[in-house]
């Protein structure tokens, strides 16, 4: 009988139950989207409580749709929203409040005062995270200080807290696991990934109880067992659990230093992997455990870009220079070179490593003879130019040199752009012919859970049809090419920048 990987992947807008075979193949896929709530401006929430009805909702219609039953699963493997908030009734079994989604800011008021307080650094060192509203615990502190009566109630142990995954976990088991990954414990800031354990000093600093918190595991250990919850018949391991950046960069098979992930989208994300030892960065760059495999922790570094594939969406929805998205690759190939014209895209400011959120976008180097390709092609080089000064910044704080770039997301297909970018950084670029990166990557650490993998050897040997894009510009073409890009870049710096 053939066994199946059922691979949940909760993000911030849907629920997926997606299907893989033990050759990784993806079988088929059942979506359930869910509301988003905004109390006040600046604020996200999600409920929790739909959001687990619809993994029930998901999990069921995936296998009638394609007919395989329980006992034909091995596994069902978590990958998440990462830094979600959800605390609930050890009880009741009921959230205590709605899950704070990552997006929110409601706890910037909480950060200023920690900040004030001379606890930047700390945090900054056990945790490689800058304190922010963006990470898991100021968010918990928050329901704790403001919801009545459940600051009380988790004094007394009566009250459990976690991240998406911990919520989804608890219940699948029948409520009897309480329990979460390094990659997810380590984006709370609450655990340390030095000494890779919950930290009594950073729980001390947020007023946090000890006993509210997850067991922390590695990311491909059997969990727990679903049964009943799901309706099943037969207990299931649920194993393989994982943030969602960090499953993607797991199913991207990117497990020696050096290699990176990109995942392109409105905007970017990018992963290297540094090895075994946390490096501290001293320009930005957050410091995330990428996943735990038997107890042995890898670490990266982790950075995103605010705009990428969101102004190649601009030049169609706003400006009207191409009718859609997929255009902007055909065009800006159809001449020879951008014609000195740069886009820097800041919309909202820049990132790593500029990091001026006064910046504003700038299009330079216009003469009478500048095209609409022109500027097309200097929004797609824009993309890679901004790949580019993250992965030297993280080459640079680490001293690892970059192995190759995986890369996933929409903008991928472009194949314009995966030249450039493997033209621009001069190193191999992969494009891996699967897809649903994120539910595949938590799918591959469960089969290494459940004894269908028996190394990351059998993960590389899943990997089929990369398309490989290999650097072929001159190295002066490349290095005047970038120069104008960082010229660019300098001009559209706000005066208080200090780059």
């Amino acid at each position: 009988m053939k066994s199946y990987i059922l691979s949940i992947d909760q993000s911030t807008s849907s629920t997926k139950a997606i299907l893989f075979d033990p050759a990784g193949k993806l079988i088929g896929r059942h979506n359930v989207d869910h509301r988003q709530y905004y109390p006040e401006q600046g604020w996200v929430e999600h409920d929790a409580e739909e959001i687990y009805l619809n993994t029930i909702e998901a999990i069921k219609s995936v296998l009638v749709k394609y007919c395989i039953s329980e006992s034909q699963l091995s596994a069902i493997a978590i990958t998440n929203q990462r830094e979600t908030a959800i605390v609930w009734d050890r009880l009741t079994g009921k959230p205590v409040y709605n899950a704070i989604v990552w997006q929110c800011t409601r706890a910037e008021k909480i950060c200023e005062r920690l900040i004030s307080l001379g606890y930047k650094d700390i945090v900054k060192s056990k945790t490689g995270l800058v304190l922010s509203t963006y990470f898991t615990a100021a968010k918990i502190k928050w329901i704790l200080d403001n919801v009545e009566g459940v600051r009380r109630k988790a004094e007394k142990g009566l009250l459990l807290a976690g991240t998406m995954d911990c919520w989804l976990l608890w219940n699948l088991t029948d409520k009897k696991i309480h329990a979460t990954d390094f990659s997810n414990a380590c984006r709370t800031q609450l655990f340390n990934i030095n000494e890779l354990k919950w930290d009594e000093e950073l729980l001390d600093i947020f007023s946090i109880p000890r006993c509210m918190l997850p067991q922390v595991k590695s990311s491909n250990e059997i969990f727990g067992y679903a049964s009943k919850a799901c309706g099943f018949d037969v207990p299931v391991p649920v194993a393989g659990i994982m943030g969602d950046s960090h499953a993607a960069l797991f199913g991207q098979n990117c497990y020696e230093r050096g290699m990176a992930k990109a995942t392109y989208g409105t905007g970017s994300s990018v992963m290297m992997n540094i090895g075994k030892k946390a490096l501290e960065s001293e320009k930005g760059l957050v410091t995330s455990i990428a996943w735990g495999l038997n107890g042995i922790a890898e670490f990266v570094f982790e950075a995103n870009i605010n705009c990428t594939g969101a102004a190649i969406k601009w030049l169609a929805d706003d400006i009207g220079l191409i009718s859609n998205s997929s255009e902007a690759g055909k065009i800006a190939s159809s001449i020879e070179n951008n014609g000195g014209v740069y886009l820097v895209p800041a919309f909202s400011g820049l990132a790593a490593p500029y990091w001026d959120g006064a910046a504003r976008a700038s299009i330079t180097g216009m003469t009478l003879g500048t095209k609409k390709a022109h500027i097309i092609r200097a929004a797609e080089e824009s993309i890679a130019y901004q790949i580019k000064d993250v992965l030297d910044l993280m080459k640079d704080e680490s001293g690892i040199k970059l192995k190759e770039l995986h890369v996933d997301g929409g903008p991928t297909m472009d194949d314009f752009l995966m030249q450039f970018q493997a033209d621009i950084l001069d190193t191999d670029l992969l494009r891996p012919a699967i897809e649903e990166f994120s539910a595949y990557g938590s799918a591959l650490a469960a089969g290494l859970a459940t004894g269908i993998y028996n190394s990351l050897k059998d993960l590389i040997a899943l990997t089929k049809n990369s398309s490989l894009f290999r650097s072929s510009m001159p190295n002066d073409e490349r290095n005047k090419l970038y120069a104008g890009w960082t010229e660019a870049v300098k001009r559209t710096l706000s005066i208080k920048s200090q780059y």
